[in-house]
């Protein structure tokens, strides 16, 4: 499970993102993602919290760590990515880029987590 949540942010955040910026003009791309956002959070979620089920009893650090990534994707999905959206709708984009960057120190503080949970789980 901590395998497929780290495949799959990986995938989305270099593979899918960047290809949509490439294939499609920024004023289609961006809506797109936009659209997309809401279920990647909702895949980490589910994946994290499985995680922490299947973990629990056998790893408690890495039962931990999943459910970090479970509240904090909650805590994203929620607000950080509505106020990027109302930066996005505004046209501030010094607020934009604080809140983007936000997210992807988030993301990328995920990717390392589920990472260091594979490694835990592996040893």
């Amino acid at each position: 499970m901590t395998a497929l949540l780290f495949g799959g942010m990986v995938l989305y955040s270099f593979g899918f993102a960047s290809f949509l910026f490439s294939a499609l003009p920024a004023d289609q791309a961006g809506p797109l993602l936009r659209r997309a956002f809401p279920h990647f959070y909702v895949f980490v979620i589910g994946c994290a919290l499985a995680g922490v089920a299947l973990t629990a009893s056998i790893d408690r650090t890495s039962a931990l760590i999943l459910g970090l990534i479970a509240a904090t994707a909650l805590l994203a999905r929620q607000i950080l990515m509505p106020a990027i959206n109302r930066a996005t709708d505004t046209g501030n984009r010094r607020r934009f880029g604080g809140f983007h960057t936000g997210s992807v120190l988030i993301t990328l503080g995920h990717i390392a987590g589920s990472a260091a949970v594979i490694l835990r789980l592996s040893a």
